[in-house]
């Protein structure tokens, strides 16, 4: 597997690491677009809006077919597998990084995802505010003439703003209520502390919360308990790294937090139905 898409060493502008693609600027040799196709695991933020045709994604061994005035987010350290060209496609690219999003005076509450709804659906009226602002993201990071970074970040502003309202669209509100901010925190703190396997009292105590409490608002936006969402993000990561990586089960185990490989492979096939043998003899590594 291969993690340059998003590398930040791919990524364009001095100083910010940010860049944007269209149909009107793909990319321009058969060996750079051969080397993109490849599986990968995301080192930066991924957004692609549709504009006209369709084209079918997948993201961590799901596929997520996208259509006109469909975007698709995809976050650092997922599993990517684009596709091939599609013909008569039109579409927006930009991937930018965790230091570039950080230079942004506000948070975007939907790109921990907490929806768990990778895709977004714009309304007319909102596809073509994102469509013009991507055109001129485009524009200043695809010309010779060195641009303001300020200017790249109001404008990368300005599309993240769209995209997180648009989201949250179907919420009772467009701004996140109290529980909603709740699990995004949690969601936030199970990202950051993955491996180091808090409990869910000490979660519970960071987030200012009863474990009661935490219990309600987790099992409300994700059908699980506290315990079950982590250990089910666990599993996805130990997934990620099986499929694409030379790690043993004893040092994978050892990576994730768990002292105990064995009790690392007992709770794997709880979990996914299937042996850590079993996964590794049956996975394919062309991502498909």
């Amino acid at each position: 597997m291969q993690e340059t898409n998003g590398n930040s060493k791919d990524l364009q502008n001095d100083k910010l690491k940010i860049k944007v693609n269209s149909n009107d600027n793909p990319y321009p040799s058969v060996d750079i677009e051969q080397k993109q196709f490849q599986p990968r695991r995301l080192a930066s933020y991924f957004i692609v809006l549709i504009d006209n045709g369709s084209i079918t994604y997948k993201l961590d061994l799901q596929d997520f077919t996208i259509r006109e005035g469909d975007l698709l987010f995809a976050m650092p350290n997922q599993i990517f597998v684009p596709p091939a060209k599609a013909d008569n496609l039109k579409y927006f690219k930009v991937l930018f990084d965790e230091n570039t999003l950080a230079l942004l005076p506000q948070r975007f509450s939907f790109l921990v995802n907490p929806l768990n709804a990778q895709t977004i659906n714009l309304d007319n009226a909102a596809r073509e505010r994102v469509k013009k602002v991507f055109e001129i993201l485009n524009q200043i990071l695809n010309t010779d003439k060195q641009i303001d970074s300020e200017i790249i970040l109001a404008y990368l502003n300005l599309l993240l703003s769209e995209l997180n309202t648009a989201y949250f669209k179907n919420e009772s509100a467009t701004v996140l209520n109290a529980n909603l901010s709740k699990f995004v925190e949690f969601k936030l703190m199970v990202e950051t502390n993955l491996t180091e396997q808090p409990s869910i009292n000490t979660i519970a105590e960071k987030l200012s919360l009863t474990t009661n409490s935490l219990y309600r608002i987790v099992k409300e936006y994700s059908g699980t308990s506290p315990k079950d969402f982590f250990t089910n993000r666990l599993m996805i990561e130990a997934q990620r790294k099986l499929r694409y990586s030379n790690l043993s089960v004893k040092e994978l185990a050892y990576e994730l937090g768990f002292n105990d490989p064995d009790y690392f492979s007992r709770l794997f096939k709880k979990s996914t139905g299937t042996s850590v043998s079993d996964f590794l003899n049956n996975k394919d590594l062309s991502g498909k």
